[in-house]
């Protein structure tokens, strides 16, 4: 097995599994709105769902067109994810981590629409002035933290890039 395969399905089979799971249990121990409280007035466990996209987005188009346009659009993200996979160098561990991270969250949040045509949400957080973010889930937190990742990487290739191709001007 590659070390690129293996920080792939280490990330992967942690996502995946952890996403499920947490879902599982809060939709069997939690009636719907209903809610734990972990720290007063900062961090909740909740049951809501979402039937839209990011931040409840597209919630009011009719299910029978916007879940078959959810679920094509996370199959086709899963395809980009194995491709960019696929490209990779055998020894690129961290970048498979960060694709099996995501991979984890998109098929996480994809089995939550093709088997309750919502994503189930649980994390909820009261910030600065009683604001609320949005509550959201493993699955997402994973795929904004796979996402991130790739992108410091890429800061940092980009900064390597440049200091390794800068030449110093004559006479300094």
């Amino acid at each position: 097995m590659t070390p690129k395969l293996k920080a792939f399905l280490v990330a992967f089979g942690i996502a995946l599994p952890l996403d499920v799971a947490s879902k599982l249990w809060v939709a069997s121990s939690l009636g719907y709105a209903e809610r734990i409280t972990v720290i007063d007035g900062f961090f909740y466990i909740t049951h809501v769902r979402n039937p839209g996209a990011a931040f409840g987005m597209f919630t009011d188009i009719a299910s029978d067109i916007r879940i078959p346009v959810f679920i094509g659009v996370a199959l086709i993200a899963v395809g980009i994810i194995v491709s960019f996979y696929r490209n990779l160098a055998p020894g690129d561990r961290f970048t498979a981590l960060t694709l099996g991270l995501i991979l984890g969250g998109a098929i996480g949040n994809l089995l939550d629409r093709i088997f309750r045509a919502e994503v189930v949400d649980f994390l909820h957080f009261r910030l600065w002035s009683g604001y609320s973010w949005p509550d959201f889930n493993f699955a997402d937190s994973f795929i904004v933290v796979g996402v991130a990742l790739l992108l410091l990487q890429l800061i940092a290739a980009e900064g390597e890039s440049r200091a390794g191709n800068s030449t110093p001007e004559p006479g300094t």
